[in-house]
């Protein structure tokens, strides 16, 4: 049986020596491997007497336990050198410009969240959200649209399986159920923008199945239409840059609103392509109108003290119309060449105080 004292002073010295952590495990292996020295010592012991299988036992187990402290000791250590080593070689300088190419780029549809809601929070109007996956009473009955509308035909919406009082869920249509959460669970005065996505079944060049609104509300005793169409006006005029931009609203139909209106800007075609402003042409944008006085009392909001006004507009449209993109689909193609070309720079993103352009 050898000296434990000289194995341990062996393995003290060879420890001390290891330059690194495959060194050192080297030397695990070799003293406490399955063909370790000291492990074919403990399985020597057999061969001893009992009272020296005892004494030489209990040496053999200190030796063990003295070796495994010396190398998770030395192992921390060039860890810790190992790290300070890598520290100091991927040391950068942070004062330096970031480098244009290892820099992502912010996805047109959240660059264009930030700049309306920008806009309308200098309006004073605060944001809001809420399930994508609603009850029906959210999502059409609260909102005053008919049994029989075809909104609510399975070629348009998104059901599921799922049922809550009797009714299937649905996958939101559009962002309006939050207003109606809001409406519930806040007294007026209410001013609210909402955005996010919604889902219907429509998938070309213009329509997406899953695709982003916003929508705004605003609810109180002395609101009336004037105000919806200054609050808009100034909107689209603030949204496109154009400071005298046609707008012109058209009457139309909403189940929610009465009265409503469609609301289209100015714009025309040169040399194939579309500008905003003043010209020959006119182009839909946004949906807008009165909020239904029914809408209101299904809240529990006296409609014969409050009234309100309402309005959504689709995200990727008026991204599109903004920023040139001439398909939708190609916002969700993942591509890289298209977001290096459309995207934004994190610091082009607009703040409550300002807005940045591209």
């Amino acid at each position: 049986m050898e000296d434990t004292n000289k194995l341990k002073d062996e393995v003290e010295s060879a420890v001390s020596r290891a330059e690194n952590l495959d060194a050192l495990e080297a030397i695990r292996i070799s003293e406490l491997g399955k063909n370790g020295r000291i492990t074919l010592l403990m399985k020597g012991l057999g061969q001893l007497g009992p009272a020296e299988r005892r004494l030489v036992g209990k040496k053999l187990n200190e030796l063990k336990n003295t070796i495994l402290d010396l190398i998770e000791k030395k192992k921390r250590v060039l860890e810790s050198s190992g790290i300070e080593a890598q520290l100091a070689e991927e040391t950068i300088d942070i004062s330096l410009p970031v480098r244009p190419q290892l820099t992502g780029s912010i996805h047109p549809i959240s660059q264009t969240i930030d700049e309306v809601t920008s806009i309308f929070g200098e309006m004073g109007f605060s944001v809001e959200e809420g399930p994508d996956i609603e009850e029906d009473w959210y999502n059409f009955t609260a909102l005053n649209i008919p049994p029989n509308h075809p909104a609510r035909q399975e070629h348009d919406t998104f059901y599921l399986n799922a049922e809550k009082n009797g009714e299937r869920m649905v996958l939101r249509t559009h962002t309006s159920p939050v207003q109606i959460r809001t409406m519930q669970s806040t007294n007026p005065p209410i001013r609210i923008i909402v955005p996010g996505r919604t889902y219907r079944c429509d998938h070309d060049a213009t329509h997406s199945p899953m695709f982003h609104q916003v929508e705004g509300l605003l609810v109180d005793e002395t609101t009336h239409m004037g105000h919806l169409k200054g609050c808009l006006i100034e909107f689209c005029r603030a949204f496109f840059g154009v400071e005298d931009l046609p707008v012109r609203f058209r009457p139309s139909y909403f189940p929610f609103t009465e009265p409503s209106a469609e609301v289209d800007i100015g714009c025309t075609f040169d040399g194939g392509t579309l500008k905003m402003g003043h010209g020959d042409g006119w182009l839909e944008i946004l949906g807008s109108g009165m909020v239904n006085p029914k809408v209101l009392e299904n809240c529990g909001i006296d409609s014969s003290r409050y009234q309100g006004f309402a309005f959504g507009m689709g995200i990727e449209r008026i991204a599109m119309l903004k920023y040139g993109i001439p398909d939708l689909r190609t916002f969700y193609d993942s591509d890289l060449r298209w977001l290096r070309h459309y995207g934004f720079q994190p610091l082009d993103v607009p703040t409550v105080v300002g807005r940045a352009s591209k």
